[in-house]
């Protein structure tokens, strides 16, 4: 590490401004500060010192992601070897291989393409790159099908970079989670690719007469009153089919311990999702009648689809979501409730962690006007009765 460290030291004049590779300068300082906490010293005005930076906390939060993201691969594997009768014969070494080479090349291009657009607005602006996508290149991939063919991981990543967060100046100003604005667009330009009974694997490449298999998810099966297929235990543990991040609730669930224990992630917002996913499913368990998917256990909903990868990575996302405290448990309970509404009232949507994301996204800073405003109105009302 010291020899890295000396060739950015060394090289360090030559890319600043007036110099020869001027132009390199934000690349250069992306590179350094990414192994290396910058030697910044405050010039004026009082500063709070912290060894954590944006950087540093975008490297948890990747950290967290890890457990979900390495049983999503083990995953693909089990789905493939699975569907082709080959389980029994199949190591684990075997699976986890499979999962990895179909799922390194999703990740390989959604960073090479989301930090390559990233490094040319920042050369063009003369500013720092902004590190955001650093959980963002991890996330997208994590919310895909693993069949999503390469080219579509590219065009959304390019979207979600380019009109979900360079046209509001970048990371920290954007309005939604990038993440699901590239799956958002991929789902309304591609649904075939992103819903239905061909969303999942594909069991190309070992045996030419299974060639092309697909596996309904839970959610297709269930929006399709199938609801008696779901295996509640297969279910949490991640044995079913589904994106590639988002079927294991164990392996995320230890991602939203690192978060919590770390303070980086909020836990009311986790909290507050889940109790209103678990609001509405009682509800329509109640109001269920002759319908399958309204009478799927309240609990189910919680770990099928995207929800439990969705209250913990997505909609904890601190720039998109409400940043007050009882801000933080409308913005959270709504989500809960508006995801399972969707993904049950409107089968045609039957993921509806991300609308309901999206959605709430749009209304954070107006939650969080209004909590503001009430605290502005208790205090006046306060400070009249004093006088």
């Amino acid at each position: 590490m010291k020899a890295i460290k000396n060739f950015f030291e060394k090289t360090q004049p030559h890319v600043q401004k007036g110099a020869k590779f001027h132009w390199l300068h934000s690349t250069h300082d992306a590179l350094f500060t990414l192994f290396f906490v910058p030697k910044n010293t405050s010039k004026s005005g009082t500063h709070i010192h912290d060894f954590i930076d944006l950087k540093r906390t975008m490297g948890i939060v990747v950290l967290a992601l890890v457990p979900a993201l390495l049983f999503g691969m083990y995953n693909v594997g089990y789905q493939h070897f699975g569907a082709l009768g080959q389980l029994e014969t199949a190591s684990f070494f075997d699976l986890f291989l499979f999962g990895l080479l179909k799922v390194l090349p999703i990740i390989v291009v959604s960073y090479v393409v989301g930090l390559g657009i990233e490094f040319i607005f920042a050369q063009f602006r003369g500013h720092e790159v902004n590190e955001g996508f650093l959980v963002s290149g991890l996330l997208i991939p994590m919310v895909m099908p693993v069949n999503t063919p390469l080219w579509m991981i590219a065009i959304a990543v390019a979207f979600a970079v380019i009109f979900g967060k360079e046209v509001f100046g970048g990371t920290g100003m954007n309005i939604w989670n990038p993440a699901l604005v590239a799956r958002a667009f991929l789902f309304f330009a591609y649904p075939g690719q992103m819903s239905g009974d061909s969303v999942w694997i594909s069991a190309s490449g070992i045996d030419k007469a299974v060639d092309g298999f697909t596996g309904a998810t839970p959610m297709a099966l269930a929006a399709a009153g199938h609801t008696d297929a779901l295996n509640t235990w297969n279910a949490f543990l991640g044995l079913i089919p589904g994106s590639i991040g988002e079927t294991s609730t164990i392996a995320i669930l230890i991602g939203a311990l690192v978060l919590i224990v770390t303070g980086i992630g909020s836990w009311r917002i986790m909290v507050s999702t889940v109790l209103g996913g678990l609001f509405m499913g009682l509800l329509l368990n109640i109001f269920a009648g002759d319908n399958s998917y309204m009478a799927l256990p309240f609990y189910d909903h919680l770990i099928i689809g995207g929800f439990a990868f969705g209250a913990i990575f997505m909609a904890t996302d601190p720039v998109s979501a409400a940043q007050t405290v009882k801000g933080k448990w409308i913005y959270g309970f709504l989500i809960g409730l508006l995801a399972i509404l969707i993904r049950v009232v409107n089968p045609a949507y039957p993921e509806g962690m991300m609308l309901a994301i999206l959605l709430m996204n749009t209304f954070a800073p107006l939650i969080d006007h209004y909590v503001v405003e009430g605290n502005i109105s208790r205090r006046m009302k306060r400070a009249k009765v004093n006088v």
